[in-house]
Formats: structure tokens, C-alpha cells, sequence
């Protein structure tokens, strides 16, 4: 039974990880992560498939290696962000939601700049 409860959080957590790579406000990767728990857990078949043949898997191999993002991901994401929001701040005409916009913006690029990062010495080792 433990099972089947943790394959279905892992997919579920795999679909809101794929819906958040388009919505600026749900994140991915804490959704990869725990679909990644959830498989390693229940289903090594499901687990090798999010690893080695996902679109995803090769932050997860990279995250488990070094606990830290591939070189130049971060710069990617910040960007990402900063557009996506860009696009809702100029959509939202009401003050208050622009004003949350602002704040969930601010602590997503704090969060975002504290991630470490591997340099290429560390990535080869």
C-alpha cells in the first residue's frame, strides 16, 4: 500500500513539476526532488526513467553528484524569472496582486542567488 501512495505523489509531483516549468509561481524543482524521493522509494524502474531519460534528469544526476547547479543555470533561471514576472506585473492591474507580484519576485531571486553553483574544477572531480 506504501507503494502505491508514494507512485502516486512521485507522478503527481512529476505533473506540477512540468506544469511549474511554464507558471512563473509554481516551482519545479522542489517538485522534481520529491517525485525523485518518491520513485527511489517505490519504483527503481520509474526512478532510472526520471534520472536517465527525462527532460529532467540530467539536473537531478548533476544535483545528486554535487549538491549545487550546473555552471551558468542559475543566470538562466534569474533571467527566466524576471521575464515571466515582467509578463504578469504588465498583465495585473490591480495594486495589491502587483505588490505580492513584487514580494514573491524578491524572495524568489534571494533564493535563487543563495543556490550554490559547481565551477569546472569541481565538476570534474
Amino acid at each position: 500500500m506504501q507503494r502505491i501512495i508514494l507512485l502516486i505523489i512521485g507522478w503527481l509531483a512529476m505533473g506540477l513539476a512540468t506544469i511549474g516549468v511554464i507558471l512563473p509561481l509554481l516551482p519545479t524543482t522542489p517538485f522534481l526532488l520529491l517525485a525523485a524521493w518518491c520513485f527511489a522509494r517505490s519504483s527503481p524502474r520509474f526512478h532510472d526513467w526520471l534520472l536517465y531519460r527525462s527532460v529532467f534528469g540530467r539536473y537531478l544526476r548533476h544535483w545528486q553528484q554535487h549538491r549545487a547547479l550546473p555552471p551558468g543555470t542559475k543566470g538562466r533561471m534569474i533571467v527566466f524569472t524576471l521575464l515571466t514576472f515582467a509578463v504578469s506585473l504588465w498583465l495585473v492591474k490591480i495594486a495589491w496582486v502587483r505588490l505580492l507580484l513584487l514580494c514573491l519576485l524578491a524572495g524568489l531571486i534571494v533564493f535563487m542567488v543563495r543556490l550554490p553553483v559547481v565551477d569546472d574544477e569541481q565538476q570534474k572531480r
